[in-house]
């Protein structure tokens, strides 16, 4: 069969019955060459004439059988109502406990997460490869409005918590320091805790609060008004103009967002100490490098470009898979802040563990 340019200025009804009627006549041969564009409608409507199978023979250019292959393999072929599977003993749970239906489940959507964010890393990582060949393709508006709104604009909140934080730490341990004479040791206790373990782990509850839900909500919003598919009909791909911009800001940003919120906790805990132990805020920067090696802050850095990367890669994870309903929307959203967070802490205590023996002093 030839279908040239009359055949795709036709009414659409007349055009969808030629082509049923053709595919009821068994057409063997079809001859695309003269289709010079093709959206994916035209495509679908080309699959379901085929029944859902290739032709015996096709003759169409590689940019439209790339269309109809992208098509063949999101379409699924219409189930028919007449069959239905028999029964199976086995799929009964009436006899199986609650508790083990609920883990099954938590299981197997944990597992289908994952699989979801090894695709999504997978997909990442090919787009990079593209954008290392073809800079000039590289998004770069969307690059910095991800630095500035992820970044920028936590700037003030980061310092107001990490000014809170550092002067409570600071003036609890004064009060357990005074009792035994060991003033001096404030600097130790606020420059470790706060450079190695609070400032990462805060700074990455709140970005996935803050950050992370926006990123959720954004791309779920594109998914209730199918712009996502709308970006996929025009042969854009939606990881490296929606995903990479958001996964590598984010990276990029959380260990400058680290220092930001360290050095606000720790002038908070210095001006802390000034004010219980009467203790000069120079001498307390001036022995924090003294009392803390800088391994400390090679970690904490460390850890805020993996809490970045981990906290931006699910929520775009949670985002794309959003149902066309606010309900979806809203539950996506809300899992990926608490699963970002929980994955945060899993990873800390995994840093604690395998950097036990470095950056500890005296060790």
């Amino acid at each position: 069969m030839t279908m040239g340019k009359r055949g795709a200025a036709a009414p659409l009804a007349a055009l969808r019955r030629a082509l049923l009627e053709t595919g009821r006549a068994g057409a063997a041969s079809w001859n695309l060459m003269a289709v010079e564009r093709l959206d994916s409608a035209a495509a679908v409507l080309l699959w379901q004439t085929w029944g859902h199978r290739w032709p015996d023979a096709l003759a169409a250019s590689p940019t439209l059988r790339a269309t109809l292959e992208r098509v063949a393999a999101q379409v699924k072929k219409p189930e028919d109502p007449s069959h239905t599977p028999p029964a199976s003993p086995h799929r009964s749970l009436l006899g199986v406990p609650h508790f083990v239906r609920v883990l099954g489940r938590f299981v197997l959507r944990l597992g289908h997460n994952l699989l979801g964010v090894i695709e999504l890393y997978g997909r990442l990582v090919l787009d990079a490869g593209f954008l290392a060949r073809h800079p000039r393709d590289l998004p770069w508006k969307e690059f910095s409005a991800n630095i500035y709104k992820a970044g920028a604009q936590a700037l003030p909140v980061l310092a107001l918590m990490g000014f809170l934080i550092g002067i409570t730490l600071s003036y609890l341990s004064a009060l357990q320091l005074k009792m035994y004479g060991a003033d001096l040791f404030i600097v130790d206790i606020l420059g470790i805790s706060i450079i190695r373990e609070l400032g990462p782990v805060l700074v990455a509850i709140l970005v996935a609060g803050r950050s992370g839900s926006a990123m959720t909500a954004q791309i779920g919003v594109m998914r209730v008004t199918e712009e996502i598919d709308a970006l996929a009909t025009l042969g854009i791909s939606r990881t490296l103009r929606v995903v990479l911009p958001k996964v590598a800001a984010l990276t990029l940003v959380m260990p400058l967002l680290v220092v930001w919120t360290s050095a606000a906790a720790l002038a908070g805990g210095a001006l802390a100490a000034w004010m219980q132990l009467d203790l000069s805020v120079f001498y307390f920067f001036n022995a924090l490098p003294k009392t803390v090696p800088v391994a400390n802050l090679w970690i904490g850095l460390a850890k805020g470009m993996i809490f970045g990367f981990l906290i931006a890669l699910l929520a775009c994870q949670f985002g794309l898979h959003v149902r066309p309903n606010t309900e979806s929307l809203s539950m996506r959203t809300t899992a990926s802040v608490v699963t970002a967070i929980t994955l945060v802490i899993i990873v800390d205590a995994l840093f604690a563990v395998l950097t036990r023996n470095i950056g500890m002093p005296g060790l």
